[in-house]
């Protein structure tokens, strides 16, 4: 029997049980009369039983078609709230989007544009290394991402949203950081303080060493880019990062270094997979 308790012959029944007519029910739901009575039809042929007699022009509900209409109004009533629902998730009404985040910037700048274009929406953010947020989207913890160099393939969506390259930061009364550019053969001799396995940051400063072959040691490796920052605001050594990784301004300089100056591009991504109308407006934010 269940099957045969779809939405619009249990709209029909509630429709006629609270008009009165077969008529007055079609008026309420902007239907021909002749689909409001073939909904009842069909509903009774399927349940085997008679749900209303007529009694000159009024449709008169049995005891049975009483205690049915109890369920059926709550049915309905509950089917309008999941398409009110759907309506305010279409509409960027409510709704939660997961985002990720290798660095601070230029991802906060764009939640931050997309709040303002949704305000209802909640925003969860999961920030971590070039390999732990890429990992995040492929397994499916975040929706979206900010990294660099994404990877142009079929599974990934992918729209770049700036270039930028990796630069040397030392502490204000450093005296490296009066100079307008370094080279590596510079830094070997100095403090250095690293990025763990996996970082985007790394590889690029790992791929400039060896450009030169040469092969640093650090004396402080540290898995977050606040920490280094921390570090090198507290004259520790030299540290890197990303030209535009951070709204942050106090505590360190940026001085470019000759064998990293080629630019990365930074992308937002997800699946292929991933779609929704919060991931559209993501995507679509120029700033």
């Amino acid at each position: 029997m269940l099957p045969a308790l779809t939405l619009s012959r249990l709209r029909a029944l509630n429709a006629v049980m609270e008009t009165g007519s077969f008529s007055a029910a079609a008026r309420r739901l902007s239907v021909s009369q002749a689909t409001i009575s073939q909904q009842v039809r069909d509903l009774e042929r399927a349940l085997g039983l008679d749900l209303f007699r007529r009694a000159a022009n009024d449709m008169l509900p049995t005891p049975l078609c009483q205690q049915i209409y109890a369920f059926s109004r709550e049915i309905e009533e509950a089917g309008q709230q999941i398409a009110d629902l759907l309506t305010q998730h279409r509409n960027l009404e409510q709704g939660e989007l997961r985002v990720g985040l290798g660095n601070a910037m230029p991802g906060m700048a764009r939640i931050g544009a997309f709040q303002k274009l949704c305000p209802g929406v909640n925003v969860k953010i999961e920030m971590g290394s070039w390999g732990k947020i890429f990992e995040a989207v492929v397994e499916g913890r975040v929706d979206v991402a900010v990294l660099p160099d994404i990877p142009d393939e079929p599974r990934f969506r992918r729209r770049q949203i700036q270039s930028q390259s990796v630069v040397a930061i030392a502490h204000p009364d450093h005296p490296l950081a009066r100079q307008g550019e370094l080279s590596c053969t510079e830094l070997i001799s100095e403090r250095l303080i690293f990025r763990t396995p996996g970082s985007s940051t790394q590889r690029a400063v790992d791929e400039a060493f060896r450009s030169l072959r040469l092969t640093p040691q650090a004396s402080i490796v540290l898995d977050t880019r606040d920490g280094v920052l921390d570090a090198v605001a507290n004259d520790l050594g030299i540290g890197f990062m990303w030209s535009h990784g951070t709204s942050r301004r106090d505590g360190f300089a940026q001085i470019p270094c000759r064998e990293m100056r080629r630019e990365r591009s930074d992308f937002v991504f997800s699946l292929h997979s991933a779609k929704g109308p919060l991931h559209e407006v993501f995507f679509g934010i120029n700033t």
